[in-house]
Formats: structure tokens, C-alpha cells, sequence
């Protein structure tokens, strides 16, 4: 049954028609749009047109796709058939009636996802190769070419496939065969030994920065391909991992090491080279500030009515306050811990150096700027109604760049995207379910 579905007259001699079917998307980052609106990616998206398999799963590879997705790349979101992206159960929170985490959310908005059964359905995947621009996985390495599915098989397929493989060590070394995850690399890495009160134990940051920049990571280099191969007509394989972007973001702290010997240690909120530079307890909570250099040190000490400290010998200059650092910062912690953050914020406002108080998360939603600037928006969801997610940081001149649909259900596109670009019909598609091969 499976060899007359891959006749060319199904749907690849109408490949440039099928990039242009996609269906309308609800609108949310247009001012004057709803949720309710349809708003489809098109020519002011600067990847509309590109076409992305999505094989990866979690946060670093959906993140990447994501942050392609809101450029106007139609992302096709591959996913095991009746279980689905892992990150779908990672809760509670979850939606009421799609049961989805309301963690899978945060990377996954814009794409459409079909279930197939990577080992049994390796044709389909074949096929949809064959008409996409990039393919996006995060399997252990090895893992997808037992099935077929590896670079140096889909390039026989699509020789103008860029194929970005995510993994936790990359494809050499002795742990590349070892599963990757953020908590792990940022312990490999180092981050986790930098991160923490000084004389606490080590920390994770708040959220999945080794992944999410892994994710960077991919989706500049992926653009990059993408542009080389308009001139060499030529695909090609990249490999990110989570281990090597750990390291990267060691940043200044790595070439201390690499440089001069040294070791860095844990300093809570507090920077290694500058001071003042960090978190304040104030009476109501903690207010951040630093002056980065002596002239805002000066603008700081004269607010706070304290212009004889610049004179210091001890404390005249950056290099004079961080040696003399314990007693600096000990002056300034009885004074801020006398008033209110939100008081200190009014008697800095216009102040030449940064400062702003630490939020909770409902108040950094509440603030005030992120509510002007129309960061968050509403994406109407299939089965719950209305969903929120955090949209682009990124803003153009003369292009889009927005949230247009909530993230999919599991399977809500299969039928359709296996009609549209493969041209299967409800029979064949029944069957194809019936053989548990997609969902």
C-alpha cells in the first residue's frame, strides 16, 4: 500500500504551492489584532518560505524552532505518536482540557505537530525531508541512524538539507554517547560552581539557560547555513551541545582561568570585578544597582548623601572599591536597609547608573514597562480557550516577528500536513493509523 504514496504527481511537483498553504494563524502580536484574528506568516516574515522538520523534543530544540517559527518559518513538529514531546507532561501547572503542561507552552507556539512513528514511519520522514530546508533533532548521538534518519542519510534525500543535530556532548569525545540535560552541563560546565551565596552550596539558575542558549546558538547558526547555501546551493550538518555552550557562557570567569590562573569562586549576586555591583536588602525586599564606573559611583554616593566616600583614597576608584570590597559593600547594606525599595527607586529615578528592584514574578508581569511594551499575549488554544506566552524580544523596523498561534496539541496537524505536502487521502491516512505508524 505504502510504495503508490510516493508518486511525484501526490504533491512534490506542487512544491512551491504547498509553502504557500499554511493555514491562517490567530493573531496576538499586532496592536490591532485579537486572538481571534487570523494573521497568517507572509512576505514581511523574513523566513517565510523556509521549511523546518522538528525532531528535537524538550526545551533546547523546541526553543530554537520557536524563536524560527516567530520569524515566519513553518515548523513541522514531529512528535512520537500517543506520548508525544516529554515536555507535555512536565507539570503541574497543566491546561484544564488539552492536559498539556503549561511548561510545554513556553517553547512550542507556532509549529504544527504530527505524530509518526520514527522507526516504523521512516518514509514519511523520507519524504518531508526531501521538501524541507532544515531538519532540528536532539537525540543521542547514533541514535537516528539506526533508523535511517541520520545526515549522511538524509543528504542522499535533500543534498540542500541543513540538518542541525542538538546533543549534551557533542559526537566526539568520551561522553558523547551520555544523554544531555541543562542541570547536568551547567554541572560539567562550571555553572553551577559559580552560582551561589558564597558560602552556600553550588546553584542551578532559575531557569534552563544552558538549553535555552544552546537554542541561540542552533538558530544563529541554522540562519547562517541558510544564508552560505544561497551561494554554495549546498546543505550542510551542525552539530551544537549543550556541554560547549556551557562553557562559552563562562564568559570572563573562563578567561580569568585560561589567562591569569584564576579560580572563581561562588559571590551570590555580586560581580567578580566591579563594585558596587549587586542585590541590596531593602526593608520591603531587594533592590539591585551598579556603577560601572567612577563617575556613576559619584552619582550614586550623592544621592544617597554620602559625596566624601568618592574622595577615599579606599574607595576612589573600581580597582581601589574592589579591594576594598567588604567594607564598601557593608556601609551601603546598613544604609539601603533602611527604606523601602520602592522609596530608594523614587529617590534614584533618572540616576545615571542602573538600579531596579527584584520582582517576584507576579510583579514583573504587573510592572508597568512590560505592559507598555506588549511583551505577553494571548494565543487562542484549540481546546482551552486562551493561552498566554511571553512573545519576542526581538523588534524590526521592517519585518515581523510574533507569536501567532498557541502551541499544537499532540497530533493536531498529522491529517493535515501529511494531506497537504504528501498528498495522502482519509483512506490512506486511516490506514496508516490503523497501523499505528501516525496518529
Amino acid at each position: 500500500m505504502l510504495s503508490r504514496n510516493w508518486r511525484l504527481g501526490r504533491g512534490f511537483v506542487n512544491y512551491g504551492v504547498c509553502r504557500q498553504s499554511l493555514r491562517n494563524f490567530a493573531a496576538a502580536g499586532d496592536k490591532n489584532k485579537g486572538p481571534d484574528n487570523a494573521s497568517a506568516a507572509d512576505e514581511r516574515h523574513p523566513l517565510h518560505g523556509i521549511r523546518i522538520l522538528d525532531l528535537s523534543r524538550i526545551i533546547a530544540g523546541p526553543y530554537c524552532t520557536m524563536v524560527l517559527a516567530d520569524l515566519g518559518a513553518e515548523v513541522i513538529k514531529v512528535e512520537r505518536p500517543h506520548f508525544g514531546d516529554e515536555a507535555r507532561k512536565w507539570g503541574p501547572p497543566f491546561l484544564e482540557n488539552s492536559k498539556d503542561a503549561a511548561y510545554f507552552l513556553a517553547p512550542n507556539r507556532n509549529k504544527r505537530s504530527i505524530c509518526i512513528d520514527i522507526k516504523r514511519g521512516t518514509k514519511l520522514l523520507h519524504k518531508l525531508a526531501e521538501i524541507s530546508d532544515v531538519l532540528v533533532e536532539n537525540y543521542v548521538p547514533g541514535t537516528l541512524e539506526r533508523y535511517n534518519l541520520g545526515y549522511e542519510q538524509l543528504r542522499k534525500v535533500n543534498p540542500k538539507l541543513i540538518y542541525c543535530s542538538m546533543t549534551g556532548y557533542g559526537s566526539v569525545g568520551p561522553y558523547a554517547k551520555r544523554p544531555g540535560y541543562d542541570v547536568i552541563a551547567s554541572s560539567v560546565g562550571g555553572l553551577m560552581h559559580i552560582t551561589g551565596e558564597r558560602d552556600g552550596p553550588p546553584s542551578k539558575v532559575g531557569v534552563a539557560v544552558t538549553d535555552m542558549s544552546t537554542g541561540l546558538y542552533a538558530h544563529g547558526a541554522i540562519l547562517a547555513a541558510l544564508y552560505q547555501r544561497t551561494r554554495t546551493q549546498r546543505g550542510q550538518k551542525i552539530e551544537v551541545d549543550l556541554l560547549s555552550t556551557c562553557c562559552s557562557l563562562l564568559l570572563n570567569v573562563g578567561s580569568n582561568y585560561l589567562n591569569s590562573g584564576v579560580e572563581a569562586g561562588r559571590m551570590g549576586t555580586a560581580h567578580s570585578s566591579i563594585v558596587p555591583y549587586q542585590s541590596f536588602k531593602t526593608k520591603d525586599g531587594y533592590l539591585t544597582l551598579g556603577t560601572g564606573s567612577d563617575v556613576q559611583f559619584e552619582d550614586l554616593c550623592r544621592r544617597l548623601k554620602v559625596e566624601h566616600l568618592p574622595q577615599d583614597p579606599k574607595f576612589k576608584t573600581n580597582k581601589d572599591r574592589v579591594i576594598n570590597r567588604k567594607e564598601l559593600i557593608g556601609f551601603l547594606e546598613e544604609m539601603l536597609a533602611g527604606n523601602t525599595s520602592r522609596n530608594w527607586m523614587k529617590l534614584f529615578e533618572g540616576a545615571s547608573f542602573p538600579v531596579g528592584p527584584v520582582n517576584s514574578i507576579p510583579e514583573v508581569f504587573e510592572d508597568e514597562h512590560i505592559k507598555a511594551i506588549g511583551l505577553v499575549k494571548s494565543l487562542r488554544h484549540p481546546k482551552d480557550g486562551t493561552v498566554k506566552v511571553v512573545g519576542p524580544p526581538v523588534v524590526f523596523s521592517e519585518a515581523r516577528n510574533d507569536a501567532r498561534t498557541a502551541p499544537p496539541t499532540l497530533g493536531q496537524h498529522t491529517d493535515e500536513v501529511l494531506g497537504e505536502l504528501l498528498g495522502f487521502g482519509p483512506e490512506e491516512l486511516a490506514e496508516l493509523k490503523k497501523e499505528n505508524i501516525i496518529q
